[in-house]
């Protein structure tokens, strides 16, 4: 099913009866806001949309809800984490997020935290802001917008505000606390930064933590202090405060932010309201609804890129939370080119209320917040509301590649992930390169012990209608399933091949999955899958080890006049995933498989 979203200012306008936050009265007719689409988004319900992918990106996930054995250095089996912030300081990516035992704005919900070196592995993580007691008995929730701050003093504070069930960010809650984050990963005492006094909340009631000028540590304050002072940084606060004292310059829900050369700072808040500034948010002017993009109540993310372009990153339809998709622009107004950064969807293992599924409320490292090696965009955001994952995209942002190619891995670091390819890795089903100790070499690890996902790698090759495929593959026992497909564009998948779970080797014709073979666990073996042979049929030859193993040119089971990409995949092909029902044994690990792959190339005919 397809359908294509036409998006006009009037009927944006009429949308806004959907949001009942103070964000409405910003909307405007200003035929010109400063973000725009150019072109119409089309989108399948597919997990991907139907949109091609980011060439290069990693989705990694950073944490696994677990209720039977969670791997939370406080013990922590809550089923809901979502809203995850992140930021890089002193050579390691900080990143925290919310925590619920199983809905959201449950009480409890602290805010849990963890590091990594590299993005790739992450520490267990522990809790930041914890859930307390008020005099009555009752305990507040955290709930973030945004959270981390390094100060110009190179201190690294984060923020959590406390708000009360059932709706932490409804002006009604007690104020928003800071701490330090040290370098060792230790953490600093607990302040309050802001009460809620309009609420009537204050030091004598608010209980629990001391107001932050009376730390001992005069750096500490003075990092508070210029945090306070930041009103871009503070702007993201209103919708948990709403106060009316004047700290506050305009209303609305999750600003996301970049600078224009001309120092200009445009603002993209939630339901795709804009606002520009130019005093760094001492005055706004509004100017109304992204123009050509849908309004959805996840968050968007915009952010100046290094290569000096301007990313937009969000949920391309007005309901569903997938895919989580990006669209670059050259002026930081006009954005073209929508394309895929996390096209999967598992299946939701714990239903929960308000438990949307999909990659959702997307974030990345803000203006002032660290400065990550290399070029890439990081970004993180939750998946089904209960796994907190990262993804790495390699600017500049590209849907394609060009010529032929060989990845032996041999340049690859150990442990780490391929430049180029596509990755989608589980914690129970990781990707990582890996020595052989073998002639081969350095070679590309699958492995999958996931009840409920797996692993998958993508190789973009350049589109055409003709390409030979080669690669070496070894599977590590004859009880895994590995799925091979080629694609296109759309993400169609004209080859289909599997290596079974039954020790068989099968080729899918026309819709039918025919035999093709057996295999042997822990042999390298030679493949060549043949896209198109003659170059005007839709149809493909497989080879193993030099031979063909079908009777018969096998014909295309979706139809697709080219192909662009190669994938493998330690599981069956999901179109999407699906929730509301709980999974038994979603908190065990299977049986590991594990298959290698090495010494890929790609061929494409003209």
């Amino acid at each position: 099913m397809r359908h294509t979203l036409r998006i006009s200012l009037t009927a944006l306008a009429a949308t806004s009866l959907l949001s009942a936050t103070a964000c409405a009265q910003v909307y405007s007719t200003d035929p010109e806001p400063p973000i725009i689409y150019d072109g119409e988004i089309s989108v399948s319900t597919n997990a991907d949309g139907g949109l091609r992918p980011a060439v290069g990106t990693h989705n990694i996930q950073v944490y696994r809800a677990n209720r039977s054995e969670p791997e939370h250095l406080d013990g922590l089996d809550h089923t809901y984490l979502h809203a995850p912030m992140l930021a890089y300081w002193r050579g390691k990516f900080h990143l925290d997020y919310l925590s619920a035992p199983v809905n959201e704005h449950d009480s409890p919900t602290p805010t849990s935290y963890t590091s990594s070196v590299d993005g790739i592995h992450w520490d267990a993580p522990t809790t930041l802001f914890p859930a307390y007691e008020l005099p009555d008995g009752s305990r507040p929730l955290t709930h973030q917008r945004t959270s981390f701050f390094i100060a110009p003093n190179d201190r690294l504070l984060a923020t959590a505000f406390y708000g009360l069930y059932p709706r932490p960010n409804d002006g009604s809650g007690i104020g928003r606390a800071v701490r330090e984050v040290k370098a060792d990963g230790s953490f600093g005492p607990l302040y309050f930064l802001r009460y809620n006094s309009q609420e009537g909340w204050d030091p004598a009631n608010a209980a629990a933590f001391p107001f932050y000028t009376e730390s001992p540590d005069k750096g500490f304050v003075a990092a508070c202090e210029a945090l306070l002072a930041d009103k871009l940084q503070t702007a993201q606060w209103w919708e948990e405060d709403r106060s009316e004292d004047g700290f506050y310059r305009e209303k609305g829900k999750a600003l996301s932010y970049y600078h224009l050369p001309d120092g200009k700072v445009v603002g993209i808040w939630k339901n795709a309201v804009t606002m520009t500034t130019d005093d760094e948010g001492e005055s706004w002017i509004r100017t109304g609804f992204a123009k050509n993009i849908p309004i959805n109540s996840s968050k968007y993310w915009a952010e100046k890129t290094k290569d000096s372009n301007y990313a937009l990153v969000f949920n391309p339809t007005t309901r569903l939370r997938h895919p989580l998709a990006i669209a670059t622009s050259e002026d930081g107004k006009t954005y073209r080119n929508l394309l895929s950064v996390h096209g999967e969807l598992p299946d939701q293992r714990f239903p929960g209320l308000y438990k949307n599924m999909g990659p959702q409320y997307v974030r990345g490292i803000l203006e002032g917040n660290g400065n990550p090696p290399g070029d890439d965009l990081w970004l993180t955001y939750s998946v089904n509301k209960e796994d907190i994952w990262v993804s790495r995209v390699p600017v500049p942002v590209s849907h394609s590649t060009a010529g032929s190619f060989f990845d032996d891995f041999e340049d690859s670091s150990e442990n780490g992930l391929p430049s180029f390819w596509n990755v989608y890795r589980p914690l129970w089903a990781p990707t990582q390169i890996v020595d052989t100790n073998s002639k081969q070499g350095r070679a590309l690890r699958l492995s999958d012990e996931d009840p409920c996902d797996y692993a998958s790698v993508t190789r973009i090759f350049e589109e055409g209608r003709s390409t030979m495929i080669r690669f070496k593959l070894r599977p590590e026992q004859t009880d895994g399933r590995l799925e091979i497909d080629v694609a296109n564009a759309e993400g169609l998948r004209p080859v289909q091949i599997a290596f079974t779970e039954n020790g068989t080797v099968e080729a899918r014709h026309e819709g039918i999955w025919k035999p093709a073979g057996t295999y042997e666990a822990g042999k390298w073996i030679d493949i060549e899958i043949d896209v198109n042979p003659d170059n005007n049929t839709e149809r493909f030859q497989f080879r193993i080890n030099g031979e063909e193993v079908l009777y018969r040119i096998a014909y295309f089971s979706d139809l697709a006049r080219t192909a662009e990409r190669l994938t493998f995949r330690t599981g069956e092909y999901r179109r999407r995933g699906s929730g509301g029902h709980e999974i038994p044994g979603a908190d065990l690990k299977v049986k590991k498989s594990t298959f290698l792959i090495d010494d890929v190339s790609i061929e494409p005919r003209k």
